[in-house]
């Protein structure tokens, strides 16, 4: 692992589970010479069916469905390492339910957590970033699956708005921003049934991996990553329309 670079400091959130992609894309990053302030929300995986880790992977917990922890994660983080280079946003409120059975309580906690904090954060990011230009980065992970799964998708795709809004209105700080779609990714919630259906219908033959998210995103965070901005890029292995 190369030796972290001091001036190179990147926040990712969503980092809840060693099988998680925030977790590889941390450890990558990380294996870059990046140094890497992790965030997660144990009670967020407590609920889901998967469960959490028995040891908190996270280096900080925030409860993102506050409207107050966006900034106050900042501030810690800011105490720890100082000015935040790179934001990368894996963090999500995601429970499945359809547009006849989606509650209002649930639908507002989707875009609580996936819109609402997403714009929170990239606000104090651009507030506290201090590096050159053309050396910040924001990312963040979407999803294009809408149907049955409503307050997920209609989240996501704010989300996806609030994001490529950022490569405009960050240029002058030399900020990119850009969004990343992994596709049905293995991070343990798949059934055998589910894997059938995920390899039948990808033009490669396997299911996509935490990791092969984490390699775009460690090149996006490179200096050769930079020229790519303001984009909805897909790293799905391609499928099946």
């Amino acid at each position: 692992m190369s030796a972290a670079d001091q001036s190179r400091v990147a926040l990712v959130t969503g980092v809840g589970r060693s099988r998680g992609i925030g977790a590889a894309i941390a450890s990558g990053l990380s294996a870059d010479g990046w140094r890497v302030v992790t965030a997660g929300w144990r009670g967020y995986d407590d609920r889901m069916t998967w469960g959490a880790d028995d040891e908190p992977l996270a280096e900080l917990e925030a409860d993102l469905s506050d409207p107050a922890a966006p900034a106050a994660l900042f501030d810690q983080v800011h105490r720890i390492v100082g000015s935040v280079s790179a934001l990368i946003l894996c963090h999500c409120e995601s429970v499945d339910s359809a547009i006849l059975d989606t509650t209002v309580e649930s639908f507002d906690r989707h875009l609580a957590v996936n819109a609402r904090a997403t714009w929170l954060l990239v606000k104090s990011f651009a507030q506290q970033f201090e590096g050159s230009a053309g050396t910040g980065r924001i990312l963040a992970l979407t999803s294009d699956h809408t149907a049955y799964n409503l307050p997920y998708g209609a989240s996501k795709g704010a989300m996806d708005r609030i994001v490529l809004a950022a490569a405009v209105e960050l240029a002058s700080l030399g900020v990119t921003a850009n969004v990343i779609n992994p596709g049905p990714t293995n991070t343990g919630w798949m059934d055998p049934q589910i894997e059938a259906a995920v390899r039948a219908g990808n033009l490669q033959d396997r299911i996509g991996t935490p990791h092969d998210c984490a390699r775009l995103v460690r090149f996006l965070c490179s200096s050769d990553g930079r020229w790519i901005n303001g984009q909805l890029l897909s790293s799905d292995g391609g499928r099946r329309h």
